[in-house]
């Protein structure tokens, strides 16, 4: 079987018969332990740390004023409700600081939900203004709260609507929906509405999958790309591609002897609002990232149309060289823009030169493409052979390291 072969097999395992990559379900095992099984089908010595996180089941939501029905969706990691009350609202942080939603139901919209609000305890990513609207709503004493949202891809793909709230530490019920509906919502202002959410938090676990070649005690390469999926979405270009580029390379080095030793790692926690998996991997090393020599991380590759592109971070002159030498080689690959909605930040903040590696076109729609983190984002819109281009291109900077 050649390379174009195993491509496609390894995204059809990832996308088509393994269903659900999402953090913490069955089908999020399922593909780290095909991940776990490839590798050492190599030889490879593997490791998977294990983390704790929350599963996620919804079986809907209804939201009922007088004999109106609007259409709502549960909130990601939401608890469930059954609740009534009259109805608030809140447009702006001055509206909100002045809203006391005590035994009622709290509908916010408009500028305080332009934008996908940051996990109360993420680390990475936190604005201030964020973190002062996370904190007004979970003291507006509201029973749950309903928002109305439009698009933002740049943070949350191509979700219409988004949910305002994707957070399993915020244990307020929460539910989402179209401006449209919000509109229409209005209306009811100050009316008794109810509210009923099926949703629940399921406690489970998962891993990092990483595999290492080579023994040598000088600064190791790291490769990455994350595993895990949005609940919902098939994630091919994010990120079962991505991993495929890592099972192709496992292959074309299993038998490297360079230098550097090579650690690759499937981080599960990219699209999960803890980001459990790169957490677990900071503290393994104690914040140390001294000993990576550079980071490769493959993220939204593989898109049917286009060409792939390498963004450089912080490279060495010798390691941009070798880069630019593989760009005139190689029709398919591009110099990219900076980017950072990837894996690749991670070791960027920590002080250690990155290559991020995706699709032109996810580059050039990052805030406007419709696809990534819904069911578009399927086998379809995927092009193996871009993939076998990307591994082969990254064993070339690879063994071109000295």
């Amino acid at each position: 079987m050649n390379l174009s072969e195993k491509s496609r097999n390894h995204v059809r395992k990832l996308c088509v018969e393994i269903s659900d990559r999402s953090v913490g379900s069955k089908g999020n095992r399922l593909a780290t332990q095909y991940v776990d099984r490839e590798f050492k089908k190599l030889g490879l010595t593997t490791s998977q740390p294990e983390f704790d996180v929350m599963d996620w089941q919804k079986e809907g939501a209804d939201l009922i004023c007088g004999n109106q029905k609007f259409e709502v969706f549960v909130g990601p990691y939401s608890r469930g409700c059954d609740v009534c009350g009259p109805l608030y609202c809140a447009s702006t942080l001055e509206e909100l600081e002045k809203t006391d939603a005590t035994g009622g139901i709290l509908f916010v919209y408009g500028d305080i939900a332009k934008e996908q609000l940051m996990p109360k305890n993420f680390v990475f990513y936190n604005p201030e203004e964020h973190q002062h609207l996370v904190y007004l709503l979970e003291h507006s004493q509201a029973s749950a709260i309903i928002s109305a949202t439009g698009r933002n891809g740049l943070l949350t793909g191509g979700e219409y609507p988004f949910p305002l709230i994707e957070d399993g530490d915020f244990d307020i019920p929460n539910v989402f929906m179209t401006e449209e509906e919000g509109r229409a919502l209005l209306k009811y202002l100050g009316m008794e509405v109810r509210l009923i959410s099926r949703s629940r938090r399921i406690p489970s676990k998962a891993c990092n999958n990483i595999a290492k070649i080579g023994t040598g005690e000088a600064s190791k390469i790291v490769i990455t790309a994350h595993i895990d999926a949005k609940k919902g979405s098939p994630g091919a270009i994010d990120n079962a591609t991505g991993v495929t580029v890592l099972l192709l390379l496992a292959e074309l080095l299993q038998d490297y002897a360079g230098k550097y030793p090579i650690e690759l790692v499937a981080f599960n926690g990219e699209d999960y609002y803890a980001a459990s998996g790169q957490m677990n991997y900071i503290a393994s090393r104690q914040g140390n990232f001294k000993d990576v020599l550079v980071n490769i991380n493959i993220d939204g590759a593989g898109y049917y149309e286009g060409v792939s592109v390498f963004s450089l971070f912080g490279l060495t002159e010798d390691q941009q060289q070798l880069v630019h030498k593989i760009f005139a080689e190689n029709a398919d690959i591009e110099a990219g823009i900076p980017w950072v909605q990837g894996d690749h930040s991670i070791f960027v903040q920590f002080g250690r030169p990155a290559i991020a590696v995706t699709s032109k076109w996810m580059l050039e729609n990052l805030e406007t493409q419709s696809v990534t983190h819904t069911a578009k984002d399927n086998i379809s819109i995927v092009n193996p052979d871009q993939l076998v281009s990307i591994a082969l291109a990254i064993e070339k900077f690879v063994k071109g390291l000295i």
